[in-house]
């Protein structure tokens, strides 16, 4: 009924964290949004299996949506961090509050 799954006609794809090359069976999806259940009009990112282990599993509601309002990646790390604190605090998390 379906094809298999191990059989993605031999593409490549690029991991997000190491940038290596992997044949896209060798490699594992990720959805920024959290939901690679819902295949619906998306494009997921690969990570190779190596870095995909490397990968905290817990729960991350909202971290991506908060990176982003954050403008993680396209401010300086002292703007980046003081606005990623004070949406913490918006959203009633407070870092301090935390393990590392």
């Amino acid at each position: 009924m379906w094809g298999s799954r191990r059989n993605r006609d031999g593409a490549q794809v690029t991991c997000i964290a190491c940038g290596d090359s992997v044949a896209r069976s060798d490699a594992r999806e990720y959805d920024k949004h959290g939901d690679r259940w819902n295949r619906e009009d998306k494009e997921f990112e690969f990570f190779c299996k190596h870095c995909y282990r490397d990968l905290c599993h817990q729960p991350r509601d909202g971290l991506e949506s908060l990176l982003v309002e954050s403008r993680a990646g396209h401010s300086d790390r002292e703007e980046f961090i003081a606005t990623f604190y004070d949406l913490l605090a918006d959203h009633g998390d407070s870092p301090e509050g935390r393990e590392s």
